[in-house]
């Protein structure tokens, strides 16, 4: 069974002003769509194919660079459409918001630690929030990589993961990523990270 770009829930323009229409058509239907073809590609007709995606992140340090890559970029963007959204930003509340507070402190001081860690990734890369066992982490990955391969610096499963390879977000900010990290908290869908959280 192939892979296939996933449906986005909302339009292109939903999550105006903050990200722009432009951008979220190019980023899904164009880099979205080449992460899976090619990621396609490199499975043809070897065993691999059949797996899920977790598996084969998970075994990645077995595979060729072109399924790192691709498998990478297909899982990593297929969590991101699903964390952001329209009417959504603010707060967390509930179990999120806890553990939020017991991990970091505060949510202010978890805002500030994966900013950063979004700021520092040098070039391209991810910025996460991570949960391994009962803690919540937050790391980043270069490329496409991220906590669930088996080579990632900080193991774990994603809650919410953000984008700053320069194509999410050069069209309306340039070179300016900390205006796209602030933009970026307006589009948060809590409900979807609480939701990866159990």
């Amino acid at each position: 069974m192939a892979f296939e770009l996933p449906k986005l829930g909302y339009a292109y323009t939903a999550l105006e002003p903050h990200i722009d229409a432009r951008t979220m058509e190019i980023h899904h239907t164009k880099h979205h769509q080449a992460y899976v073809t090619n990621l396609n590609n490199a499975l043809a007709d070897g065993e691999w194919a059949k797996k899920s995606i977790d598996e084969i992140l998970a075994n990645i340090s077995k595979l060729p660079v072109a399924v790192r890559n691709n498998g990478g970029g297909h899982y990593n963007h297929s969590l991101f459409w699903q964390v952001i959204g329209p009417n959504a930003g603010g707060l967390p509340t509930g179990d999120l918001l806890e553990a939020l507070n017991r991990n970091f402190e505060s949510f202010e001081k978890f805002r500030d630690a994966f900013t950063t860690a979004a700021m520092t990734r040098f070039g391209s890369g991810w910025a996460w929030l991570v949960k391994t066992g009962n803690e919540l982490k937050v790391t980043s990955t270069p490329n496409q990589d991220n906590p669930l391969m088996d080579i990632a610096e900080v193991k774990g499963t994603p809650v919410l993961g953000v984008d700053v390879w320069e194509h999410a977000y050069y069209l309306k900010y340039q070179n300016r990523r900390n205006e796209y990290l602030a933009a970026f908290w307006n589009v948060v869908n809590w409900n979807e990270v609480a939701k990866r959280l159990r």
